[in-house]
């Protein structure tokens, strides 16, 4: 017969051969992967530096190949003889500069003419025909450093004609045309010799002074300094997109961008300080010039110049457009004049500029407009913040106008205009959110996504904007015949990037790309693709974005209108309430209705509705009426925007807001009564009555939790103003554990209601009974007790397995322990016998119930009462005694225990046993 073992037998089994055959694995592994090593031809020398194989790790090129010992350092190579050779040029170079230097400033005065002019022709013309027979004979490092010392010699045969031929000559314009013959002389030196790297740039260098010094020489205004500047910039930009060489190219890009930015500054400095349109105009023409270049540039830059160059075009033209009737209007008012200039720049869209300068000038209309706004927040943050100052004084009186009421010390003439900067920029959001399909359309070739690798060029270029180019294949664009109309922003049209169509980039489903590429088939995740796009914002975002910006300016145009028109403080009131019965509208108008473009609306809406009820409840307090009617409107717009409201978060913060309006009321009644802070208290609880009322009502509403929350911090208000008065903190105390008592009587309330109720009541009574200057703990500590017990009565009759440590423990040490720490210093012996008497009734029960709680703290404590009240005559009695009877009745008893030691551990473990046993 066939054995078969048990299931568990066979599976050890199975498991120790697995592990046998997975050792066996990996050691042939290991001996492959040390033969395949040894059997490869050694690794070309690394780099000096870091090791790997001196820390045990594999030598590069070795994978698996034995470690070198711990400690191991290789020799060091010696320097490759490159290295050395461009060492000992650059020192030779450095040697030859220096002593042409001092030749130059020490030597010179020694010699005449002659021989001024036949040193100064055989070095430089040495220096500059030595590279050329270098190069021809492969010493190019020999030639770079000849070169260096060349460029030095030119610049001192500049300063020596100077100083001997002509030393009368202005030196700034002796220096313009030096710069300018050597710019020349360098340029024709480094196309001659185009091996050369250092010539070039060291000629567009040179080429950045000719202009400016010369302006400067002739003492030209700051508008010719400018054009020079601007037309040496020009110059750059025509090196950097056509030049010979890349360090050329990048000398030229830097050196242009400061020439430009300095004469971009020249321009907008005179246009900003002209007095009069007509003053504008010359630097206007400069800021155009500065705008067209940068234009012209960005037309054949690459990505990120291009986008730059449009920003920079785009800002200058405003600079030049709005400088003009700027200079014709008040200065408080000339922001309106940029902020024209700057929304006409969104017309680009209209026009033919390639993609990414196109891009670049609606950033620069963006940068615009986000400054204008930025001028006018100061003036909205004190038309909302400037009513702090009134809860100093509440009810002082109304102010006469809408600017007494806030910051005086605000120039609120320089703020004439903000409220029509925020009043436009509201009215173009609008109209974008209304039209935004519209607007989607005009904007798709500029807002379609860009695939990796697109050429970026300009519109209509071969190849962009199609799938074999790597662009952005939009319907409706480029003038193919049969295109059509491209969708809107977030909805990729068909053949669109990102559209889910065959070969389409960034649609893997349907191709056989893996879930985890990102673009084409074959492309990780991590170089972008789908997943880039994806983090773009939808349409629907943007759409929602201009609807909440439109909201929020509208609303500050209106409240900073008012702030500067100065209105009556009637009138300011009013409005800011109306204001935030308007924005619940339209927050309650657009809740609960799922789409992802209007969530944005109602959520912003909600927060300017909420901050505009702070400001207006704010401004309020100056007069007592305008308190009441302000706080009893807001309150009551709240609750109607919280009961039409569909069920969510919305709902729950009007209702919240209600709450807290109907307690501001409540506060306000105590203070028209004339009452003290402690007598208004136990008005303050009506509010958190109501909503106990109103919990019981919802139930298990989303709206019922936080309005009880709302009405206990209004509890916690009144509480803090009846701290000083005892008796009224105890009454407030007292009515707060009566409206917890009511919450817990509903069963989703119970678990924190019941334990707060009785801490209530508790508190309540210890104020009361320390108001009353009762010093007996028992007051004090039986209220607790007797609950306590009672409690954990009920809960051993529900589970009698229950520990009595749990159910009684706490109510007995409640008063046991106090109780004793007082019988220990009383003089008296009521309190010590009514102590004993009850640790004794207590012990007894426990004995009887077998209830270990009762067992150890009664006998404990009687224990220890006991010995309290036996000490004295302890003492006396051991005084009176012999004093060799203590030690030896304590010989006596450790004789009586060690001769019954065993008898007395067993008792011990019998008496363990027997406690443990207990509950």
């Amino acid at each position: 017969m066939e054995h078969v073992p048990p299931p568990a037998e066979e599976l050890a089994r199975l498991d120790r051969e697995l592990a046998e055959l997975d050792a066996r694995r990996a050691q042939l592994l290991t001996r492959r992967a040390w033969l395949l090593a040894a059997l490869r031809p050694p690794a070309p020398t690394a780099a000096p530096g870091w090791n790997p194989s001196a820390w045990g790790a594999p030598a590069a090129g070795r994978p698996g190949a034995p470690a070198q010992p711990w400690g191991y350092v290789p020799p060091k190579q010696p320097s490759a003889p490159r290295s050395a050779q461009n060492v000992l040029l650059t020192l030779g170079g450095l040697l030859l500069t220096v002593a042409a230097v001092a030749f130059t400033l020490v030597s010179w005065g020694s010699m005449g003419i002659g021989g001024r002019s036949a040193v100064l022709a055989a070095v430089t013309v040495g220096a500059l025909a030595a590279p050329a027979v270098l190069l021809r004979r492969g010493l190019t490092a020999t030639a770079e450093a000849l070169a260096a010392l060349a460029l030095v010699l030119t610049l001192l045969d500049a300063y020596a004609v100077h100083a001997v031929a002509t030393p009368d000559t202005d030196g700034l314009g002796f220096t313009a045309v030096a710069a300018a013959v050597l710019a020349a002389l360098w340029t024709a030196y480094g196309l001659a010799l185009g091996r050369l790297r250092l010539p070039l740039p060291a000629a567009v260098v040179l080429a950045q002074w000719p202009l400016l010094f010369g302006a400067w020489a002739a003492g030209a205004p700051a508008l010719v300094v400018g054009w020079a500047l601007l037309a040496t910039a020009v110059l750059d930009g025509a090196i950097a997109l056509w030049g010979k060489g890349t360090g050329a190219r990048v000398t030229a890009c830097v050196g242009g961008s400061v020439m430009a930015f300095s004469a971009l500054m020249v321009g907008l400095t005179l246009s900003v300080t002209a007095s009069g349109p007509l003053g504008a105009l010359a630097p206007g023409a400069l800021l155009l010039t500065a705008a067209a270049a940068a234009l012209a540039g960005a037309w054949r830059a690459s990505r990120g110049f291009a986008r730059a160059g449009g920003v920079v075009a785009g800002l200058a033209v405003v600079a030049a457009v709005g400088g003009v009737p700027a200079a014709a209007v008040p200065e408080d008012w000339g922001v309106l004049a940029y902020l024209s200039a700057g929304l006409a720049l969104t017309a680009v869209v209209r026009t033919r500029l390639p993609r990414n300068a196109a891009i670049g000038v609606l950033v620069a209309s963006a940068a615009v407009v986000a400054g204008a706004l930025a001028g006018a927040l100061p003036g909205l943050a004190a038309v909302l913040l400037g009513p702090v100052t009134l809860l100093s004084d509440v009810w002082a009186g109304s102010p006469g106008g809408f600017r007494s009421a806030l910051d005086p010390t605000l120039p609120w003439t320089g703020l004439a205009a903000a409220p029509v900067v925020l009043a436009v920029s509201a009215g173009l959001l609008g109209a974008a959110y209304r039209w935004w399909p519209s607007l989607a359309r005009i904007a798709a070739p500029l807002t379609a996504r860009e695939e990796p690798g697109s050429g970026g060029g300009p519109a209509g270029a071969p190849g962009a904007g199609t799938p074999e180019a790597g662009g952005a294949a939009v319907p409706g664009v480029g003038g193919e015949p049969g295109a059509g109309t491209a969708g809107t922003v977030g909805t990729p049209a068909p053949g669109a990037s990102g559209a889910a169509a065959p070969g389409a980039s960034g649609a893997p489903h349907g191709t056989d790309a893996p879930w985890y590429a990102g673009g084409r088939a074959g492309t990780p995740w991590y170089a972008g693709g789908a997943s880039t796009a994806r983090r773009r914002p939808s349409g629907a975002a943007l759409r929602g974005a201009a609807g909440a910006g439109a909201a929020v300016l509208g609303w500050g145009a209106l409240l900073l209108a008012g702030a500067v028109l100065d209105v009556p403080y009637a009138v300011a009131v009013a409005g800011e309430t109306a204001l935030v019965a308007g924005l619940l509208a339209l927050a309650v108008r657009g809740t609960g209705s799922g789409r992802e473009d209007s969530a944005a609306v109602p959520v912003t809406a909600l927060v300017a509705a909420s901050a505009g009820a702070v400001s207006a409840g704010l401004l309020s307090l100056a007069s007592e009426g305008a308190s009441y009617a302000v706080f009893g409107a807001l309150a009551a717009l709240f609750a109607g925007a919280a009961v039409r409201a569909g069920a969510g978060v919305e709902r729950a913060v009007f209702a919240v807001a209600a709450t807290v309006g109907c307690t501001v009321l409540t506060g306000f009644a105590g203070r028209s009564l004339e009452l003290a802070p402690h007598e208004a208290a136990p008005l303050m609880l009506l509010v958190p009555a109501l909503t106990v009322l109103f919990g019981a009502r919802l139930r298990r509403n989303p709206v019922a939790l936080p309005v009880e929350l709302t009405g206990a911090l209004g509890a916690l208000v009144a509480v803090g103003l009846a701290v000083p008065d005892a008796p009224f903190l105890a009454l407030v105390l007292a009515l707060c554990g009566v409206l917890a008592s009511g919450a817990a009587a509903r069963p989703e309330r119970r678990p924190v209601a019941a334990y707060l109720a009785a801490a209530l009541f508790v508190l309540a009574t210890w104020v009361r009974l320390a108001a009353s200057e009762v010093s007996f703990p028992e007051t004090y500590t039986l209220p607790v007790t007797v609950p306590a017990l009672v409690v954990g009565f009920l809960r051993r009759r529900k589970d009698p397995e229950a520990s009595s440590w749990t159910a009684y423990g706490p109510g007995l040490a409640a008063t046991l322990l106090p109780s004793l720490a007082v019988a220990w210093t009383d003089p008296d012996w009521q309190r010590p016998l009514l102590l004993g008497v009850s640790a004794l009734v207590i012990t007894l029960l426990g004995a009887r119930y077998r209830l270990q709680a009762l067992l150890l703290l009664g006998g404990a404590v009687l224990a220890l009462d006991g010995l309290h009240e036996l000490a004295p005559y302890v003492v006396q009695v051991a005084g009176a005694l012999p004093r060799w009877l203590p030690p030896a009745l304590a010989g006596l008893l450790l004789l009586v225990v060690g001769a019954t030691y065993e008898q007395r551990l067993r008792d011990a473990r019998r008496l363990k046993d027997a406690l443990g046993r207990m509950r």
